[in-house]
């Protein structure tokens, strides 16, 4: 079996809020879960309207936070206020491909295409901080841009004190099957990230070099999935308790307007594969009563208890 320091949860945005960060906690307590990524300048200019710019940490276990943006300073910042929050380290996302991010707010992934301000803003954070520092990448910009290796030596030179590596360019976006090169030479232990779904998996990247794994769309619906690895926990033997569990997590942190509508995704992921799913989805995309979701709930999977 695994342990926790070789398997990871991802930052996934949408989905590793705090809710969904204890469901996995209840199934694997000393799992290192990442955040949904941060704007260092939401969280500098304390705006209201974003519930996880105020997460406290501090009760959750090993949490890295990870923030984005281009301006060092303000990464800087960011990472002080989240260490202060909490956070056992910061993670620098230098890998995110869609075009808000990646091109118009020159974060993300475009740093791979600015080596010289990616390392300012490495430098910049590990000097505001006494918390560890990784940064998570891709294999590079494009195919003619394969690049890793020299960003995660520059990360390296600033103090980062892990990577994880996505492996596919930001490019290919999460088309294609993730490649996960062999790691030779680094002079920081490396996470692999992408496709990731089993222990075959894992113990294959591990295999190729890596520390480590870091699961992400594999654990949609199956918060579980680390605890199966780590094998202190199987598949529940009622998703449906796990499901409410969950919805009402979702209800506490974000109250039941807003809950409602953001719980149907995750009620999508937690149904795939089971008979009349299509027609349950179908079904609870019209509700906006928490109520009728329990309701629901209770129908498609049956009689529930309490966990």
């Amino acid at each position: 079996m695994f342990t926790n320091n070789q398997i990871f949860a991802a930052p996934m945005a949408g989905i590793s809020d705090k809710p969904f960060r204890m469901m996995v906690r209840s199934f694997a307590p000393g799992i290192p879960v990442v955040t949904e990524m941060i704007s260092c300048h939401s969280l500098v200019a304390n705006h209201k309207n974003c519930l996880r710019n105020f997460d406290v940490y501090t009760e959750e276990g090993s949490v890295g936070a990870q923030i984005f943006g281009a301006v060092p300073n303000l990464m800087a910042d960011a990472a002080k206020i989240l260490q202060d929050a909490g956070a056992s380290w910061i993670d620098i996302n230098m890998g995110c491909p869609v075009p808000k991010i990646a091109t118009r707010a020159g974060a993300g992934a475009f740093l791979m295409r600015n080596h010289k301000l990616a390392a300012k803003i490495i430098d910049a954070v590990v000097r505001a901080v006494q918390i560890p520092v990784s940064i998570k990448t891709r294999l590079g910009w494009d195919e003619e841009h394969i690049d890793w290796q020299d960003l995660i030596r520059i990360a390296a030179d600033n103090g980062a004190k892990f990577a994880v590596l996505h492996g596919r360019t930001r490019a290919a976006g999460y088309a294609g099957v993730a490649i996960h090169p062999e790691i030779n030479d680094m002079p920081i232990p490396i996470i692999a990230n992408g496709d990731l779904k089993s222990g075959d998996d894992i113990n294959n990247v591990i295999g190729h070099g890596y520390a480590g794994a870091m699961i992400g769309r594999a654990m949609l619906g199956r918060p579980w999935i680390f605890g199966q690895l780590l094998g202190v926990a199987g598949v529940p033997e009622n998703i449906g308790d796990v499901v409410l569990k969950h919805l009402d997590l979702m209800i506490e942190y974000y109250g039941e307007k807003n809950a409602v509508p953001m719980f149907r995704k995750h009620l999508a992921w937690y149904s795939t594969g089971i008979p009349n799913s299509s027609e349950f989805r179908t079904k609870i995309n019209q509700i906006t009563d928490v109520n009728e979701i329990r309701q629901e709930i209770l129908q498609f999977w049956g009689c529930v208890v309490n966990i």
